[in-house]
């Protein structure tokens, strides 16, 4: 008996397809010809996959140190409390990379899908192509590299394949090369699916055009890029190309590199990113005071509505058009149990409207 799964691309199929049969009646055709369905759903912008693992906030594995190298073990039990408690919660998405502390994220991951939970409780998204070498940020996109970022995660997760695969960063190698490398992971059973990262709108065009050229290449199915209530310009270009070609978006920094919880208002905390040498330079860009006037926006709304103010800039992320699920950074515990305890909340429509009013104004896409 053959296994069947159904992966539709085309987000509208999911009602109706050329033929007229919607996918539930065209599952039951399938089936009747003796095949088993595995799933019937839409993977095109992961929308519904999402949906059907979890309403939760994707998890950033985070580690930074100093020296981008080692964790230290204060920083590694944070990461393994906040995994723990995030899949209890019912959620299970993690993304990673290997730049994340040179590889030390992928490890605790490893090490806690064969202690604490099985592997098939978290759905593990990592990424290929960048990383720090002698202290410097690199990108190398080549087939070469990206293969063998890809077989390093995998020794480092102590998997035999990752749920999602994505390129970093857009580098000089030729994008057909990089691309084709996101095919073999695929065809080989290393990887799942394929996505992207920090591609502008044009980058992000040309990749998924050229994989949905051809019927034997990897459909992209999902972006990475910056995108918060301080950080608006994704909605230009980027999430445009990516609704254009059925794909979803995993926002990150969804609220505005920590900012937006309101903590920098009356100065830096001693221990916040924007008070470290090794972060103030991320954080810094956003305490401006265009930054601090929206800020105080997220702030009032907060207090209107009775929760903490990174729960209403996760909110307005999480529900705008094109997102799947906006990825949290949280460093400890207590930064993450907040954003899991939004589930069943959403915003009131003229507060959504206000913020959007206050932040460079209405959203098109909505």
């Amino acid at each position: 008996k053959f296994l069947f799964p159904i992966v539709i691309i085309d987000e509208d199929f999911r009602s109706e397809n050329a033929s007229g049969l919607g996918i539930r009646a065209l599952a039951a055709a399938i089936e009747s010809e003796g095949f088993e369905v595995l799933g019937a759903t839409s993977y095109g912008d992961l929308s519904q996959f999402a949906q059907q693992q979890s309403r939760a906030s994707a998890f950033v594995l985070s580690i930074d140190d100093e020296e981008f190298g080692g964790g230290s073990i204060e920083e590694t039990d944070h990461a393994l409390k906040s995994l723990r408690a995030f899949v209890e919660e019912g959620a299970n998405l993690v993304d990673t990379a290997p730049a994340y502390g040179q590889g030390v994220a992928e490890k605790i991951i490893g090490k806690i899908i064969h202690t604490d939970l099985r592997r098939e409780d978290v759905v593990i998204a990592t990424k290929g192509g960048f990383g720090v070498h002698g202290g410097q940020r690199s990108v190398d996109a080549s087939r070469g590299a990206m293969l063998d970022d890809l077989a390093a995660s995998l020794r480092r997760l102590h998997t035999d394949h990752v749920d999602l695969w994505q390129v970093h960063a857009w580098g000089d190698a030729p994008l057909e090369e990089t691309l084709a490398a996101m095919d073999h992971a695929v065809s080989s059973g290393m990887a799942r699916y394929a996505g992207i990262s920090n591609f502008i709108g044009w980058q992000t065009a040309r990749a998924a055009t050229w994989q949905q050229a051809a019927p034997n290449r990897t459909p992209l199915v999902s972006g990475q890029v910056e995108y918060s209530l301080l950080a608006r310009r994704a909605e230009i270009e980027v999430l445009p190309a990516l609704q254009a070609h059925g794909m979803g978006l995993f926002p990150w920094s969804p609220i505005g590199r920590g900012v937006l919880t309101g903590k920098y208002r009356s100065g830096l905390p001693r221990d916040s990113r924007g008070a470290s040498n090794h972060f103030g330079w991320f954080v810094h860009p956003y305490l401006e005071t265009k930054s601090r006037a929206i800020t105080d926006a997220v702030v009032r709304a907060s207090q209107g509505l009775d929760l903490r103010p990174e729960q209403v800039a996760m909110l307005w992320v999480r529900d705008a058009p094109v997102v799947t699920a906006p990825l949290l950074g949280a460093r400890t515990l207590e930064q993450l149990r907040p954003c899991l305890d939004i589930d069943d909340i959403t915003l009131p429509e003229p507060i959504i409207a206000a913020l959007d009013d206050v932040t460079g104004g209405t959203n098109h896409l909505r």
